[in-house]
């Protein structure tokens, strides 16, 4: 097993791309501890000891959820913002012509907004 360890190591390209994950990994796990201001860090630990719901959201966030972190956010604005896009198109006749000529319509939908 160590010597597979050495021997990824080895490796240029497969090394770059070790040290870049790893890199990254430790960035997620620093910026997790990082709480957002303004929030009460003490009432949401109490809050999350006391829900077991809570707790496995928690744990799915890798602990981010926790400490109301940065990276507790992760994907959801981004999803947001496109369901609020897509039922925008239905009721806004110009956001629908664009959603309705493919690709490039699309492209526009995500530059202007």
């Amino acid at each position: 097993m160590l010597n597979k360890l050495k021997t990824i190591f080895k490796i240029p390209d497969i090394r770059k791309k070790m040290l870049l994950t790893f890199g990254l990994l430790a960035v997620f796990r620093i910026a997790s501890h990082i709480p957002i201001p303004g929030v009460n860090i003490d009432a949401l630990k109490q809050l999350f000891a006391q829900n077991q719901l809570l707790g496995m959201l928690d744990l799915f966030s890798g602990g981010g959820m926790q400490n109301f972190s940065v990276v507790t956010l992760g994907l959801n604005p981004y999803i947001n913002a496109s369901i609020i896009i897509q039922l925008l198109a239905v009721v806004i006749p110009k956001l629908e012509a664009l959603s309705k000529e493919g690709e490039t319509g699309r492209k526009k939908l995500i530059l202007r907004f």
